[in-house]
């Protein structure tokens, strides 16, 4: 990696302010006005292709600035919010009120040097040809806003937060590696609705003023240049569909149409569902893509506007960098092709290849994605297990997606108060319901059905009656050699984890916290890390390194920033905040730039 200090130098927090300044600087501000082309009548001042998070955030900046625009996208007026609909809604937010209330010490230096420590940027930070230039200016401001205003300025939109903050990847390896030395993950009271909804408020009451022209079924299929500069989009119209949120719609056309305007934001989303273009994009350093994978995202996340916005002049930079889970669910009952839940585990379960052996740290549950992802391909099979018990699955397991947590999505007190006393709903309808679960009451009976339900007889009774054994005997002291029961007893001495998200230290043999479970869990894909390299204005850069004239991009189709905000890796809950960050920022570029 290289020298975590800024490039040049100068302090990391010259470029932005931490009230997320819209421009880097005057030298930045002079290139920023777009070509308008002589003779040309526009249809509106801006366009903005996807109606996600970033999109409307994009939007309502625009719209607040009193420019006229049209929001475009190829799904029906039910998925408007995109993915940020059905996410958990957790946000990363540093030295929070909520954090202090949980006696949680954190500051934007320890964030930064968790994301850097996380990131690993390497690709030319200080070159500003390099893929990771903008990336790590863009770290720089986002974590500057997470640690500054950006609590505030959703609270002022309305936003709350469950009080009890999350501990998401945990890292496990040293001070400056990987993983948050802190919890720092916050979720949403109303998960990803509550999220999209003061964006979505903002926009409907721009399109009733006038100033905001919805499009919905137009498929994007090129971006128009004019001497150079993007002014405008051509596409297909989709006939008409009445499709619920999230399922696939036809992509029958019924018409075609060309827009233009002086400027263009893309904020298409990510590759996803596209698993074509996932094993076209996998790194070597993950192994081999996995054969087999279900869908953490629904269908229309299929990436097209990256190659049509890199046809255009835009670059694409870090586009190995991806984010794909290892704990995913077959849905029982799907909502778009392919559909997988997530668990967000806590740390107790033990977990095991497809041949029944232990991983070993940082391959815990909730510690290091990506590493654990690789560890899994390495095994040459497409899934893993955990081995658990009923009282672990009571305390610790949550499912991503605000359909699977009606009480924190619905804002309700009582059935939230419920997880005290049961097994939220849910989770006991996938144990229940779900291919993925084998629910015994002696360990031969649950590896019986776990070679049964694989089809292939690859648990060997002794030799994973031996593992947890030697894992049960840790039990007996405060302290340990076994690096994930030293997890599980530092888990316990956060308050929050002790009240949510931590059964009490005990023996999987111990009968009284059986049923024992055993879980298969497969690869989930999800994020794209990687996309159109920005500047810190938003605008989309071309191959020499300036930007193309007109044309801005926000959200995950811009690595969430710069093409790679994240680097290799995520710290968790900052996917829903740069759609929040990077479209603010393109927003009021763009805005500034029709004045």
């Amino acid at each position: 990696m290289e020298n975590s200090a800024s490039p040049d130098g100068v302090s990391r927090r010259r470029v932005l302010t931490t009230t997320g300044g819209v421009l880097a600087g005057a030298a930045l501000a002079a290139q920023a006005v777009p070509a308008f082309a002589a003779g040309t009548s526009y249809d509106a001042d801006a366009i903005v292709v996807g109606h996600g998070l970033a999109g409307l955030v994009a939007t309502a900046e625009l719209a607040a600035a009193g420019r006229k625009v049209l929001l475009l996208d190829q799904e029906p007026e039910a998925s408007l919010g995109g993915q940020a609909f059905w996410s958990f809604g957790g946000l990363f937010l540093v030295d929070s009120d909520e954090q202090r209330l949980m006696g949680i010490k954190d500051s934007q230096e320890l964030a930064w040097q968790d994301w850097l420590g996380t990131a690993g940027f390497d690709r030319g930070i200080s070159d500003p040809s390099g893929q990771d230039y903008w990336a790590y200016k863009w770290a720089e401001a986002y974590v500057d806003f997470a640690s500054g205003e950006k609590r505030s300025w959703l609270a002022g939109l309305g936003v709350q937060w469950f009080p009890i903050v999350g501990w998401a990847e945990r890292g496990g390896g040293l001070a400056d590696g990987h993983g948050n030395s802190v919890p720092r993950f916050h979720v949403t009271w109303g998960t990803g609705p509550a999220v999209v909804e003061p964006f979505e408020k903002k926009v409907r009451a721009a399109v009733s003023a006038g100033n905001v022209t919805f499009k919905f079924r137009h498929r994007v299929d090129g971006l128009v240049t004019t001497d150079g500069a993007v002014t405008g989009v051509r596409g297909a119209v989709l006939e008409p569909s009445s499709v619920s949120r999230g399922k696939a719609s036809s992509r029958t056309v019924v018409g075609e149409f060309e827009l233009k305007a002086p400027v263009v934001v893309v904020t298409s989303g990510g590759i996803g569902a596209n698993h074509d273009l996932v094993r076209a994009n996998w790194p070597a350093r993950l192994g081999t893509a996995p054969k087999t994978m279900i869908t953490g995202v629904p269908a229309h996340v299929d990436g097209r506007m990256l190659a049509i916005t890199e046809k255009a002049g835009g670059r694409i930079v870090n586009p190995d960098r991806m984010w794909h889970y290892t704990e995913g669910l077959r849905n029982y009952d799907p909502i778009w092709p392919g559909h997988g839940i997530r668990i967000l585990p806590g740390p107790s379960s033990m977990w095991f290849s497809a041949t029944g052996k232990r991983f070993n740290t940082p391959d815990i549950p909730g510690y290091d994605t990506l590493h654990t992802l690789e560890t899994i391909t390495d095994t040459g099979y497409d899934y893993s297990w955990f081995v658990t018990t009923q009282k672990i699955l009571a305390k610790e397991f949550a499912l991503s997606g605000s359909e699977q947590n009606p009480d924190l999505t619905e804002k309700n007190i009582w059935m939230l108060l419920s997880r005290i006393w049961q097994t939220p709903e849910p989770i006991e309808k996938f144990k229940k319901n779900g291919v993925d679960f084998v629910v015994a009451s002696s360990l031969s009976e649950m590896v019986r059905g776990m070679n049964k339900l694989t089809g292939e007889n690859l648990i060997d009774l002794a030799d994973l009656t031996r593992q947890i054994e030697a894992r049960d005997r840790e039990i007996a002291n405060p302290y340990t050699k076994d690096v994930q029961v030293m997890g599980i007893r530092n888990a316990l001495a956060y308050p929050g984890d002790t009240l949510s998200r931590t059964a009490s230290a005990h023996k999987i043999m111990d009968t009284s916290a059986h049923p024992l479970i055993a879980v298969r869990l497969n690869i989930l894909t999800r994020k794209t890390l990687g996309g159109l390299q920005t500047d810190l204005s938003g605008r989309v850069l071309g191959a020499s390194g300036s930007p193309v004239p007109g044309l801005y991009a926000a959200g995950e189709v811009a690595g969430f920033g710069g093409g790679g905000v994240h680097g290799y890796r995520s710290l968790e809950g900052t996917f829903l905040g740069g759609c929040l960050f990077s479209g603010r920022q393109s927003g009021r570029a763009a805005a500034e730039a029709t004045a």
